[in-house]
């Protein structure tokens, strides 16, 4: 692999495990010399991970909306900065960028991205692999959920598969590199997202 999306906070929160594993994250993917691409925000565990990178000579690209970039969040050091006109551009961007995504820890906007890159797996419009670093056990009542969503016949069990999940950074860039989709029936065109 030669590049990750990574979507996740936008605050640290108050996990110092997962402050800490965010920047692992950035330390590993420069030592595999896989780029990262993210929001392109200097806060957070976006700024985590963006550091972790750039300590240790990596590349970073960032993609950000024009309405952010003007409030001054953006890493002023990453490598490249792109700057798009909507967060629907910067998702599409960022997957044009990226030969995978990881979900760390976040909120509301990194359900929303992680959801919408596995939606579009479903559906056929891509094939890459999708990863949630579960630091400390962050995810696991959604992982939880999504399981019951399996019992209940809402949603396929291919399609959960789809997910990767580890709470480690080694393993979950493991299972990434060896991914290997199951075929999905395309339900739509590409051109159509």
């Amino acid at each position: 692999m030669k590049s990750i999306s990574v979507f996740c906070g936008s605050s640290n929160g108050n996990d110092e495990v997962i402050i800490r594993e965010s920047y692992g994250l950035g330390k590993l993917l420069a030592h595999e010399h896989i780029t990262l691409v993210y929001g392109g925000a200097k806060v957070g565990l976006m700024g985590q991970v963006a550091n972790g990178v750039l300590d240790h000579q990596g590349k970073v690209v960032g993609v950000i909306p024009d309405f952010l970039s003007s409030k001054e969040i953006f890493h002023d050091k990453i490598s490249e900065l792109i700057v798009v006109d909507s967060m629907q551009e910067r998702k599409m961007k960022m997957h044009e960028l990226s030969e995978g995504t990881i979900a760390l820890p976040g909120g509301f906007g990194t359900l929303e991205e992680l959801f919408e890159m596995v939606t579009w797996a479903q559906l056929g419009l891509h094939a890459k692999p999708i990863g949630i670093l579960n630091i400390n056990g962050y995810y696991d009542k959604l992982l939880e959920f999504l399981d019951g969503m399996v019992v209940t016949g809402l949603l396929k069990q291919e399609n959960r598969d789809m997910l990767l999940v580890d709470g480690t950074s080694d393993g979950l860039l493991g299972q990434m590199k060896s991914y290997r989709p199951t075929a999905t029936p395309k339900w739509i065109k590409k051109d159509q997202i």
